[in-house]
């Protein structure tokens, strides 16, 4: 069995997927301003310069901390509520296409994100995935969110439960497709047969044009044939990233005058 593997954030959306629903838990009491604020200045950087090691350790740590106490339950309500305004918006057309072409050709679909499974799996759901692989935090006994990560499907660790699913299903990883924005996958790309680099940072361009890999450009373009994965009559209408990366800027200005 062959599989297509698609990194999440900057891969087949064009902006980091919790950040996508941050109003929707704005609204529901879970954010307050700050924190929203402050993602929205996290997610500019994101955009701008990508994401190492240690600003994604820094990211994790202020998620965690900022969720804590949160209901499993109400997030994955407020998830599945508000997915379509939410993740409709900031999907690359070429990724669904591409997704299409892999499930045309027989290979199984795998959505593999660091972000959390409570907005992973319903992602995964509406593009039809076959598998999703996802981080997972920890609960306490009342079901709300600890503070702790259970498993963070990062860097290596997203490659090795790459290869546990491919081990446990008979897939073939030579044979295999993967796909990622960043030279934080790369342990990742180097599992399957065939690595693409998707709009990729400056490091994992350097490693891809070294290695010979496929270079791929996805845009948030309108494409008024383009149907989500799953059952529904509403259509795709990716915007341009252009507005909410200068909405981000303003935020961000904002927060700093009134810290100063």
């Amino acid at each position: 069995m062959e599989a297509a593997f698609f990194d999440l954030d900057k891969t087949v959306l064009a902006r980091p997927s919790m950040m996508a629903f941050a109003p929707a838990f704005f609204r529901a009491g879970l954010l307050r301003r700050r924190s929203l604020l402050q993602g929205a200045a996290s997610q500019l950087v994101y955009l701008r310069w990508g994401a190492g090691p240690r600003r994604v350790a820094r990211i994790q740590r202020s998620v965690l901390s900022v969720t804590c106490g949160w209901e499993q339950s109400e997030v994955r309500r407020l998830v599945g509520a508000g997915i379509g305004d939410a993740v409709d918006p900031i999907t690359y057309a070429q990724a669904v296409t591409l997704i299409a072409e892999h499930r045309a050709g027989g290979r199984r679909i795998v959505l593999v994100s660091a972000a959390p499974e409570e907005i992973v799996e319903p992602i995964g759901a509406r593009l039809g995935v076959d598998t999703v692989i996802a981080s997972r935090a920890a609960l306490d006994e009342r079901g709300r969110y600890s503070g702790r990560m259970e498993r963070y499907a990062y860097g290596p660790a997203k490659a090795e439960l790459v290869e546990e699913l491919a081990r446990r299903e008979g897939i073939d990883l030579a044979a295999s497709w993967a796909y990622s924005d960043s030279v934080t996958d790369l342990p990742m790309l180097e599992a399957v047969g065939h690595p693409v680099a998707v709009n990729p940072d400056r490091a994992l361009r350097r490693v891809a044009l070294m290695r010979g890999w496929e270079v791929a450009r996805f845009e948030l373009r309108p494409d008024p044939e383009m149907e989500p994965g799953t059952s529904g009559s509403r259509r795709w209408r990716p915007a341009s990233a252009t507005g909410a990366v200068l909405a981000a800027a303003a935020l961000s200005a904002w927060w700093a005058r009134r810290r100063g």
